[in-house]
């Protein structure tokens, strides 16, 4: 009979999380950290991180990560790929290490209150707000064209709007929405919504450590994108672009995806001569993690506010693929009071802080999550008082 001594040991918390890390894309490379530091510096809340992420990598090399799981500080990750943009190991610490993290510590039951809220809506309602589906088109009411559902009005579509959680039920960023219908409408886009079938994107879900959540969401927008007829989707949420091209084709759920901004910037010859009335103002914009850091797209939304009549556009010191992040992503949106109680700061104040540096006026966004966010903070900096935030979209329909 074999001893104990010959008998195969079970795997350690940390040998298991670094088996794990091989599933995701290019994972393996975590062996090749060179523990630089380059992450956790470039890491908005790395300073108030027990661990953050290259410690996360020492742990994990030092078989001791269950002192990661003890803690609760990963939850300040905010997902802003950051670190996965200054890694020169091509490391990918954001959607690898720290979204794995972070769902070893939801597994364990270590998890704040506010974002499990936030899932358990996700997954009763289809929507982190926990609104009923049958009023995700109530945004709608009123705007002239009337804009096609496509399970009421049984018809195909050049364009399928996937409008989004926070633009359809947010009273700020419903806003937003509505002057994106309108800018579509202008131009004579034949395009639909799927209203009360859509569910959220899943993605911010799943950069929270959801993912099991987040395929069961995929999988229910594909079955119901697979119910009709279109040419391409656009997204208002840089987040639902981001899952829909890089995330959902590992699903079997492919589809041609663009952002609004990258919709309408190839629609400029069309758009422009459609923008007559003037914004005199001084414009900063603030490029969304999601859709500059991590998919490259920097030139269509400033294209948009170049071509916006009055506008003089400006940078903030962090621009294009060094920006701040809002704060909002990674779970970050639902967990201001965690935050707030191990910072004492936002992310998005720091942002309003550039915005004002830079001489703006107006602070412009591209993403839902932005507007709300960085409205509170104007209400916090007490220089900001001048500054007025606007989604590109707002200020193209203003300019129509």
């Amino acid at each position: 009979m074999a001893t104990a001594a010959h008998q195969a040991q079970a795997p350690t918390p940390s040998q298991t999380f670094f088996a794990s890390l091989y599933e995701v894309a290019s994972g393996e490379r975590v062996r090749t950290c060179l523990q630089c530091g380059m992450c956790s510096g470039v890491c908005p809340f790395g300073y108030l991180m027990d661990f953050p992420p290259s410690r996360i990598i020492t742990a994990l090399r030092a078989d001791v990560f269950e002192e990661v799981l003890a803690t609760d500080t990963v939850w300040m990750c905010v997902s802003c790929y950051a670190c996965t943009e200054v890694c020169p190991a091509d490391i990918p610490v954001t959607a690898g290490l720290m979204t794995r993290a972070k769902e070893e510590l939801l597994l364990a039951g270590n998890v704040p209150t506010e974002l499990q809220g936030a899932l358990e809506n996700s997954q009763r309602y289809g929507n982190p707000q926990g609104e009923s589906p049958r009023k995700r088109a109530d945004w709608a009411t009123g705007v002239e064209p009337a804009v096609t559902v496509l399970g009421r009005d049984k018809r195909p579509v050049d364009v399928l709007w996937f409008v989004g959680d926070y633009p359809s039920y947010h009273p700020r960023v419903q806003l937003t929405t509505k002057a994106l219908a309108r800018v579509l409408n202008a131009l004579g886009i034949d395009f639909g919504i799927l209203g009360p079938e859509e569910n959220s994107d899943g993605d911010t879900q799943r950069l929270a450590g959801e993912r099991g959540l987040f395929e069961m969401l995929a999988e229910k927008n594909g079955r119901v994108f697979g119910k009709y007829q279109f040419n391409e989707i656009i997204t208002t949420d840089p987040h639902a672009y981001n899952a829909l091209k890089n995330e959902y084709p590992a699903l079997g759920i492919s589809y041609p995806v663009r952002h609004y901004t990258q919709f309408l910037a190839d629609q400029l010859d069309q758009l422009q001569p459609l923008l007559k009335q003037e914004v005199n103002a001084t414009v900063t914009y603030h490029d969304p993690c999601y859709l500059g850091r991590a998919n490259g797209v920097f030139d269509e939304p400033r294209a948009l506010l170049e071509a916006i009549p009055g506008v003089k556009l400006v940078e903030m010191s962090h621009n294009h693929a060094t920006s701040l992040c809002c704060g909002g992503g990674g779970g970050g949106m639902w967990l201001d009071g965690f935050q707030w109680e191990k910072a004492h700061a936002r992310l998005s104040e720091w942002r309003v802080n550039e915005a004002v540096a830079a001489g703006a006026n107006i602070l412009a966004t591209a993403c839902p999550y932005e507007p709300p966010r960085f409205e509170d903070a104007i209400k916090t900096v007490k220089e900001a008082g001048v500054l007025v935030v606007k989604d590109i979209a707002e200020l193209l329909a203003e300019a129509l």
